[in-house]
């Protein structure tokens, strides 16, 4: 089928920019939102980035201010993981792991370069995975597989998620999650 070799093409082919080749000079929303179109595959208008989106992720904190009303290749570059990791995880989990590895330690650059490498591999596993998926007769079968492929991932990532939060709270570097009020009646 033609939209699943299209499908498979793309995830062989489109990537994210590099850091070095996110614009270097300053954009206006309007610009933000067209150039993210580019950052990551998605078909139709379901996932298309908007400016009351941006605005909630930069009040939240998933996203740094705007210099003025201008966005930077750091914004594009968070804007970027955001939009990709939107579909598999919670803004909570999402917050967590931009906090560790977008503006922890290392710097945006680097930590946006991880990412983009782990999003290549993961891109060319479900690609691989497509080959000889593509006939109209399988189309259940190959949805099932790939169903069971994400959660699988998710349930791994999941569990990632709560060991980097707990290692977090017991450094102090987060607040301590709340007791269920089961947990202080066991107190």
């Amino acid at each position: 089928m033609s939209d699943l070799t299209e499908l498979r093409e793309r995830l062989q082919t489109q990537r994210p920019v590099g850091w070095d080749q996110l614009p270097d000079f300053a954009l206006y929303m309007d610009q933000v939102l067209s150039y993210m179109d580019r950052q990551f595959i998605r078909f139709g208008d379901d996932d298309v980035l908007t400016a009351a989106m941006v605005n909630n992720y930069t009040k939240s904190g998933l996203v740094p201010r705007a210099e003025g009303k201008k966005y930077s290749r750091e914004h594009l570059a968070y804007l970027t993981v955001i939009c990709i990791l939107k579909r598999v995880m919670s803004t909570r989990d999402m917050d967590l792991l931009i906090q560790e590895e977008l503006r922890g330690q290392r710097p945006v650059e680097d930590g946006y370069a991880a990412f983009c490498a782990s999003l290549d591999k993961a891109l060319n596993i479900t690609a691989d995975e497509m080959a000889g998926r593509t006939d109209a007769d399988g189309l259940a079968d190959a949805a099932i597989h790939f169903a069971l492929l994400s959660y699988a991932a998710g349930v791994a990532s999941s569990r990632y998620v709560s060991l980097l939060r707990q290692q977090k709270e017991q450094a102090g570097e987060l607040p301590a999650k709340s007791k269920s009020k089961k947990e202080k009646e066991h107190d």
